[in-house]
């Protein structure tokens, strides 16, 4: 399973630090990369928002 990030995203920059395989793009709207993600939850943790789900 991997993580989606939905539109209550802020583009904080707090869940690219976390990603251990660099799976997360910048933009209005953070994206996660389904193909990078390991499903290690990291960005979850440390997401201020709540934006990362699983898919």
């Amino acid at each position: 399973m991997t993580y989606i990030i939905n539109d209550d995203c802020t583009a904080c920059g707090s869940c690219i630090d976390e990603c251990p395989v660099d799976a997360i793009s910048e933009g209005d709207i953070y994206v996660i990369d389904p193909e990078l993600c390991t499903d290690c939850a990291a960005c979850v943790d440390v997401c201020p928002v709540e934006a990362i789900h699983p898919e």
